[in-house]
């Protein structure tokens, strides 16, 4: 599939302009963003980039449209398990609510310019070296074996390297300043939290692009089916965070699926890499003669994979208590905390998801709601909400409700 400079430019473009009208239309103003905007945003992100696909279809022909959207699922796939861990790291650095937009966009543009330097790179590797298959097949095939190691959320940490840096060469402060980047403290500038947790953010992109990349060089070698994949897989990230961060800590097997994605297309990379084999302590440096797995059967297998481990997330048990768990945690937490938002209306839309999510623990029966009453930092947390929302119906700053025990009964 031949592109032209034309619609290269024309793509990139497009791409810059939609990530522009993000930003002055809908982040540039601080504020929450409601479910229905968000469900359409989100959606008609998604339409634009199945739109294209079918134009790859029509233009390019079935094998790219088939490659385009095998690596666009993919990479979906993928960005929605990054947004875990930036929910922990705004959780970390707590970023309120109405600034959280602007942290995100910030993240997917960053992503954007760091993954197409992978993308160059990569590129000109696998026209130079026909060995980078075999490389690319190893770095997959160990990631998967990482994702499928149990890890504590605790282990994923905001405080990487860079914002250390950050925080001993420049003044900071440890409160926000509105969406300000820098603030005046003690007579002097100081860099605000809202810097600090985009440079983290910042810092786990290009942590994420050793496995997206790879990936994606997997299921297609064109670079223009590559990029756009990429882009249009993080164009509406932002939007989807808002309408399934509740979502997030549900997806329990979303890990095991993609880890499953991984090592299936590394082992397909490896494949490509002993038909084109060149390497010379290898069949004395000619090419092997394997089966290699079409990309009709890459994206079966992808969407089927991803299709078992989200129903599975969702209709487990498992996933709903760990669900309703963690983000009574979640809520809770910020429903404690002064700054994470000046909204009376955001607040108490708080409280009543924390109230949803006791009778979610309920509904599940004695088992889980003795593990939920076993958690004392969770116990502790619904304790103190449930007395902070009990004075702020005193003082008229909250709606009075029936059943507002946040605590789930004992068995």
């Amino acid at each position: 599939m031949d592109v032209s400079p034309l619609v290269w430019g024309l793509t990139i473009a497009g791409i810059v302009g939609l990530l522009l009208f993000d930003f002055y239309f809908h982040v540039r103003k601080a504020h929450v963003p409601t479910l229905r905007e968000a469900a359409i945003w989100s959606s008609l992100y998604v339409g634009i980039a199945l739109l294209f696909g079918l134009g790859v279809l029509v233009f390019g022909g079935a094998t790219p449209g088939a490659e385009y959207f095998a690596g666009y699922v993919t990479e979906k796939a993928l960005s929605v398990d990054n947004l875990f861990v930036f929910l922990i790291i705004m959780a970390s650095f707590r970023v309120p609510r109405e600034d959280q937009q602007k942290v995100l966009l910030f993240g997917i543009a960053f992503a954007l310019v760091a993954r197409t330097g992978f993308i160059l790179l990569g590129a000109a590797l696998i026209n130079s070296f026909a060995w980078v298959f075999y490389l690319f097949g190893l770095i997959l095939i160990l990631t998967a074996g990482n994702m499928l190691k149990s890890e504590d959320e605790e282990s994923e940490t905001a405080d990487n390297i860079v914002v250390r840096i950050s925080r001993k060469v420049i003044h900071t402060t440890d409160y926000y300043d509105g969406d300000r980047l820098f603030t005046v403290h003690n007579g002097k500038r100081a860099m605000t939290p809202m810097l600090l947790v985009m440079v983290a953010i910042g810092g786990t992109d290009i942590l994420f692009a050793f496995d997206s990349i790879p990936a994606i060089f997997g299921l297609t070698q064109n670079t223009y089916l590559v990029f756009t994949a990429v882009a249009f897989s993080l164009l509406g990230l932002r939007q989807l965070y808002f309408l399934i961060e509740g979502l997030l800590d549900r997806l329990i097997f979303l890990s095991y699926g993609l880890a499953i994605i991984l090592a299936f297309i590394g082992v397909k990379l490896i494949l490509h890499a002993l038909h084109e084999n060149n390497v010379v302590f290898i069949n004395d440096g000619e090419p092997v003669p394997v089966t290699e797995i079409s990309t009709g059967v890459s994206l079966s297998v992808i969407l089927g994979v991803l299709l078992v481990t989200v129903l599975a997330s969702l209709y487990s048990p498992a996933g709903k208590a760990r669900t309703a768990i963690g983000n009574a945690r979640r809520h809770a937490t910020a429903y404690l905390d002064s700054e994470y938002t000046k909204d009376p209306a955001e607040r108490e839309r708080i409280y009543r998801l924390l109230l949803a999510e006791r009778d979610q623990i309920v509904a599940l029966g004695p088992k889980y709601r003795q593990k939920a009453r076993d958690e004392e930092e969770l116990t502790e947390l619904l304790r103190r909400a449930e007395a902070s929302h009990a004075d702020a119906v005193d003082r008229g700053e909250a709606k009075p409700d029936e059943g507002t025990q946040l605590l789930p009964p004992r068995p």
